[in-house]
């Protein structure tokens, strides 16, 4: 009886209606659900078994099947309203909202007509592949030679989008399309024995007999030798026959069919936001001036007396800001990653259990490859993340830049955030996955910056360096609008880096060249980070001393990736809740 009262009494004192979130639960549940059976990929990293052996279905009939599906979710979404959803539930509400719009949109454009820019494609995304498999038992092995023979297919149908882009003029500008031959050639002209996709089974486990590691090796190199490679011959005559003498002279994504409406698409799809691509240039040249004034203040600190371009070929020229081998790079990456190590738990409150190593970019793509970059790890497959250093060319990679870089890519950077997101629980795996370029990336460059505060950097050259970064991500914001809206050549678009950062000629070029061929991406970086230091400025001044980093950190990361809008919105929340803490 007394427990009938009780409950009597709350139901009679609880006021609103419990929330009730099982209708969404059940819609997120489905939609995991078709998205990892449609990016075998993801599933297989998510530790399921046989995605390992697949890769995705590109095709048209492909596209149109999860159009629809997609639709169909958003009917169902549109028919759960936010009324009577618990706090988590609505943002999982908001943000598969946007995650649906963003597929269906994309789709739209049939952008699997350009499956590949300068910086990377499919091709490459099967060396990545290659690089994180690990091989644990005869299972991994015999899922991997499978993983192997659908290649052919995935170039065949890759290729088949490619050639309807040419067809309808939506094509990678002609110097993108010439660095991918040239890639390409690269591939098909090397040793079958030294190809990337062996990489996994080189390794095998101990465990393995040795005659059952042999035959698998021998598998890998026979489907390798007799189907990739002729798949690779063909993408490569493709490209010389077809695509190159078909892409556009121009540089612009403007030019493309419907070239305004697409490029104004990528612009709020990298960056979240619903910014014009004037109103980003015009940021873009503000931060440029901010930037700059700060730069002059820190070669005063050097006691330097010549000017700007002076100093700049001082540094570029003087042996003590350059590593002596290849070897001696990755040392010193490896000691600032340790360095940044022992000051985290000072600045985050949770950390992840994830490990990452510190890696050379693959000799196979090192000749074109950025500075530095990060692979995700698997905790489901028991790979580490790894921050992935370029060393080739060891004359244009300064000592002085790679501070920056390292909590860039490591941690605090991609690595920590990466992680962190992998491993949160009671959070969908959509959320988790999600690729939100303006908060990865925006949280990439809020590292490089934090890492003044955590006393990272140990002399103004490293000061310098940072700030060198930081203006390259706000260049970006001035070349990407530049080229694709305004139409500039890439000289104009060359000037912004040549005359106010002291990334190296290499670097500059490189980055023109994944400028032009990925529009909109180099928008998300400076934006993002320019949010999360206006949020943290605004939670500072409302919370004053009962403000904690470590706890703001938190509220940032582990919620996973989120668009800037709704991140806004969580740290709105987390600071009323802290305030009346």
């Amino acid at each position: 009886m007394r427990r009938l009262l009780l409950a009597l009494a709350l139901l009679l004192f609880a006021g609103p209606a419990l929330a009730d979130d099982r209708p969404l639960n059940a819609l997120v549940a489905d939609y995991e659900a078709h998205a990892l059976a449609d990016d075998p990929i993801t599933a297989g990293g998510e530790g399921d078994r046989a995605a390992l052996s697949r890769l995705p279905d590109v095709t048209p009939a492909a596209d149109a099947a999860r159009t629809k599906a997609l639709k169909g979710f958003q009917a169902r979404l549109s028919a759960i309203g936010e009324a009577g959803l618990s706090e988590e539930a609505r943002l999982n509400r908001a943000f598969l909202a946007w995650t649906l719009d963003r597929q269906v949109r994309s789709l739209a454009f049939d952008e699997a007509r350009m499956p590949f820019n300068s910086d990377g494609g499919f091709h490459q995304t099967l060396g990545y592949l290659a690089a994180t498999t690990p091989i644990r038992s005869a299972a991994d092995a015999r899922a991997w030679i499978d993983r192997l023979n659908a290649v052919p297919a995935y170039y065949a149908a890759n290729i088949a989008n490619a050639r309807r882009g040419a067809q309808a003029g939506f094509t990678q500008p002609r110097g993108a399309s010439a660095q991918v031959l040239a890639r390409a050639r690269e591939m098909v002209t090397a040793p079958v024995e030294t190809d990337v996709l062996l990489t996994p089974l080189l390794a095998p486990p101990a465990s393995m007999p040795q005659p059952e590691q042999a035959a698998f090796q021998a598998q890998a190199l026979a489907v390798v030798r007799d189907k990739v490679r002729p798949a690779q011959r063909d993408f490569v005559a493709f490209l010389e026959k077809e695509y190159l003498p078909a892409s556009r002279k121009a540089l612009a994504a403007r030019s493309l069919p419907d070239g305004e409406r697409y490029y104004a698409w990528l612009v709020s799809d990298h960056t979240t936001t619903a910014m014009t691509p004037d109103q980003i240039h015009t940021v873009g040249l503000a931060e440029v001036a901010r930037i700059r004034a700060e730069m002059d203040g820190v070669i005063a600190e050097t006691g330097f007396k010549g000017d700007f371009k002076a100093f700049l070929a001082m540094l570029r020229s003087d042996p003590r800001f350059y590593a002596t081998s290849r070897e001696d790079l990755l040392e010193k990456a490896s000691r600032i990653a340790k360095r940044i190590d022992d000051k985290l738990p000072g600045w985050f409150a949770t950390l992840p259990r994830l490990t990452y190593g510190v890696r050379p970019a693959p000799a196979d793509i090192e000749a074109n490859y950025t500075t530095g970059r990060y692979f995700s790890g698997s905790p489901a497959q028991g790979v580490a993340g790894g921050y992935i250093v370029n060393t080739a060319k060891l004359d244009q990679r300064p000592l002085y830049e790679l501070p920056a870089l390292t909590l860039h890519e490591a941690v605090p950077g991609h690595h920590l955030q990466i992680a962190l997101s992998q491993e949160l629980e009671g959070v969908p795996a959509f959320r988790r996955n999600a690729g939100v370029t303006a908060f990865t990336e925006g949280w990439g460059l809020y590292a490089e910056k934090l890492g003044g505060e955590m006393g990272v950097y140990q002399d103004p050259y490293e000061r310098f360096g940072r700030l060198s970064y930081e203006m390259w991500r706000a260049c970006r914001l001035v070349a990407d609008t530049g080229i694709h809206w305004k139409g500039w050549s890439l000289e104009q678009a060359r000037a912004c880096f040549t005359d106010n950062s002291a990334l190296s000629p290499l670097n500059i070029e490189v980055e023109l060249a994944r400028y032009v061929s990925w529009p909109g991406q180099a928008l998300a970086y400076k934006l993002g980070e320019m949010k999360i230091v206006q949020l943290r400025a605004k939670a500072q001044a409302e919370l004053g001393d009962r403000f904690d980093i470590r706890r703001f950190h938190d509220a940032i990361l582990l919620a996973g990736p989120l668009p800037l809008d709704l991140l806004e919105t969580r740290i709105d929340l987390w600071v009323r809740t802290a305030r009346h803490r």
